[in-house]
């Protein structure tokens, strides 16, 4: 009978000493990788249609924080595929491009930024339903997005940011 408390007593110790603590949830939420990305099919040439959820205390805030997700999961992390659309790398391949860049990248996503001119269309109405949620400390939305990726890519090329395709290894 002891073997067994011991044994179960270790198991609880193992297992505690690997979750994570609340700063840790709350680094890993805020991380600027973390993007709800759904593709909804193939877009016309030159884009990318997908859905990309963004959270914030008012709905308005959360959409405006959606659209910088959407832009931000084409230049960093890339696009998953699904509904007939194949993956998408993402622009910059650099490990730390945005800390290298970040002057950059900060007037790019400031608000009312450059990152505007690549959403092309949006469901930009208040969403509704599993699009709206109230989440703990405000809302979970989820819109659908078109990004003109080629033009974000040509831009991020000629800024400098992204190498271009044929610059080799």
């Amino acid at each position: 009978m002891r073997h067994i408390f011991l044994i179960l007593t270790s198991l609880a110790l193992i297992a505690g000493a690997n979750a994570q603590s609340r700063k840790e949830r709350k680094i890993l939420f805020g991380s600027t990788y973390n993007y709800e990305v759904a593709v909804l099919g193939v877009g016309q040439d030159g884009t990318k249609v997908f859905k990309v959820w963004g959270y914030a205390k008012k709905v308005d805030d959360a959409i405006v924080q959606a659209k910088k997700n959407a832009v931000a999961a084409c230049i960093f992390r890339g696009i998953p595929g699904g509904n007939g659309a194949a993956p998408t790398p993402a622009i910059c391949r650099e490990a730390n491009a945005e800390e290298t860049h970040a002057d950059y990248f900060d007037s790019f996503f400031a608000t009312g930024g450059k990152y505007l001119k690549y959403v092309n269309l949006t469901t930009d109405a208040v969403p509704s339903g599993q699009d709206r949620l109230k989440v703990k400390g405000g809302y979970k939305v989820g819109i659908a997005v078109q990004i003109l990726y080629n033009d974000l890519r040509s831009d991020l090329e000629a800024d400098g940011i992204a190498r271009r395709l044929d610059a080799g290894f």
